[in-house]
């Protein structure tokens, strides 16, 4: 209940002043958006091209002579790298709010390089037999763990760095390095693929990108030690009381927050079974399933992800000017009423039709893109954030997003029809939409233990009249609330003269 004193606690709490808000240099900024978009890039250069060379990875590791048994096995060790991601975000999330989220971001690009140059090592199962599986395995497990910490650190690293006012135009960077990556990833395969013969690409032509990892993550490396520390982490480290032990802050994490944590979960949920079924899965659907040509599904999936990265940016400035749920529910519905339409067009034998097809599925794919970077930070506090969203997000990940090639290939083997992987758009689709509907709006407000931030101190004097609007319509809220529950009392006072 509402006491009388609401009010007047809410009139003294101090309104803020220039002072109290965080400028972001816009050199600082553009530093930040570039190293941590290309950080990414190659982050997910790593994780893609094992993506589009499974068809060839599965005969290299797991000979046989049916090609969806191959298939299935090269997958399976695709998705083995997702059971150990919600260790990585265990471990190296709550590392990242205790030590930093610089230190570990950079950490986990060693991991990530280090163990994909090595995948390029492994000799074949011809030479060594099931020792090269095994090792596949291995690697793509501390793959695995190192994206355990990457990608929710990333988002929280860009996400504390932007001003309130365009964080999710700016965080939409980070995806726009995703796409790259896969672009890079997907354009070497193809060219591999396709000026190789079998017989080289079986033999070594496999390894190349992997081994071109290595000087990747150099780079990735040098560009992630130049960069700062967020502003919102330094002001925490200033007033954080005594540090609690790492097993009490997972608990406290999770059961005092898990309104937030189920919200993310259930978000990324939809955000990872787009992502690994649009740009990860389905140049395999249109070769093995459909029986395109490789080669012609890797060129259509790169022009795609052209588009996609025109796009991003604009996703992400209209979850600024009309907000994240709008954008969210828009890419839910796009996907639950143009999943089926979509595929449909994939059995075409028209080029034209085909890509026109990803492109439905790629446009609504925008939408989460642009505006999830922006959204899952926006749930947690800034204690807790890197280590929340690296729980919540690799949990989600790991049982729906990396399995959905998986998933998809089995239920088309179990059915019989190709049509299983849309069906399966459809009902996360659901989910998403039913969680974005009961999600608080976060456009254009601080972060949840930020300070406000801006660009400059002329946005600074705009975002302090906002918010001192803001306070003023809430004093009004109380004062209402107030008002209707003293009339409740008076109107209960009469027909009762005993409680008076």
């Amino acid at each position: 209940m509402v006491s009388a004193s609401s009010g007047s606690v809410a009139r003294k709490k101090r309104a803020l002043t220039v002072d109290d808000v965080t400028l972001i240099e816009t050199k600082s900024l553009k530093r930040t958006i570039t190293a941590t978009a290309l950080g990414n890039a190659m982050e997910w250069f790593d994780f893609g091209v094992y993506a589009y060379l499974a068809t060839i990875i599965g005969r290299v590791f797991f000979p046989g002579g049916d090609p969806t048994i191959q298939l299935l096995a090269s997958f399976g060790a695709f998705a083995a790298a997702f059971l150990v991601r919600p260790i990585g975000g265990l471990i190296l999330g709550p590392l990242g709010d205790k030590l930093g989220r610089q230190k570990v971001l950079a950490f986990t690009m060693i991991m990530m390089a280090g163990s994909t140059f090595c995948i390029g090592l492994i000799p074949s199962y011809n030479s060594i037999g099931v020792w090269a599986p095994i090792l596949l395995l291995a690697l793509r497990l501390v793959q695995g763990f190192s994206t355990g910490g990457e990608f929710g650190g990333a988002m929280t690293y860009l996400g504390e760095h932007a001003p309130d006012r365009i964080r999710g135009f700016l965080s939409s960077w980070l995806e726009f390095g995703t796409l790259f990556g896969y672009v890079v990833a997907a354009l070497l395969a193809a060219v591999l693929t396709s000026t190789l013969s079998d017989e080289a690409l079986l033999d070594w032509g496999w390894r190349i990108p992997f081994f071109v990892a290595g000087p990747l993550g150099i780079v990735g490396l040098y560009m992630r030690m130049k960069l700062e520390e967020t502003p919102a982490f330094e002001e925490h480290k200033k007033t954080a009381e005594v540090e609690e032990s790492a097993a009490r802050e997972l608990v406290t994490m999770v059961s005092g927050h898990w309104r937030p944590m189920l919200l993310c979960i259930g978000l990324v949920i939809v955000y990872m079974v787009g992502t690994y079924m649009v740009l990860s899965y389905l140049p395999t659907y249109l070769s093995s399933e459909l029986g395109h040509s490789a080669d012609m599904g890797n060129y259509l999936l790169i022009a795609l992800m052209v588009v996609m990265m025109i796009i991003q940016p604009f996703a992400g400035m209209a979850s600024d000017k009309w907000g994240r749920r709008p954008v969210i529910f828009t890419g839910c519905l796009g996907f639950l009423l143009f999943s089926i339409p979509a595929f449909w067009l994939l059995h075409s034998d028209s080029l034209v039709l085909v890509f026109l097809g990803l492109l439905m599925l790629g446009v609504f794919q925008n939408c989460f893109m642009g505006a999830m970077p922006s959204t899952l930070p926006a749930l947690f506090s800034t204690s807790i954030r890197y280590g929340a969203i690296a729980i919540a997000l690799n949990f989600s990940t790991s049982l729906f997003g990396g399995t959905t090639p998986l998933v998809s290939t089995g239920l088309i083997d179990l059915t019989g029809s190709d049509m299983m992987p849309a069906y399966y758009m459809m009902i996360v689709a659901v989910i998403g939409m039913l969680v974005i509907l009961v999600t608080a709006e976060s456009s254009r407000k601080p972060l949840q233990g930020s300070k406000p931030a801006a660009s400059d101190r002329e946005e600074a004097k705009e975002l302090l009249a906002d918010h001192h609007q803001d306070i003023a319509e809430r004093i009004r809220d109380v004062d209402s609330q107030i008002a209707e529950l003293q009339k409740i009392r008076a109107d209960l006072a009469d027909q009762h003269p005993s409680i008076r």
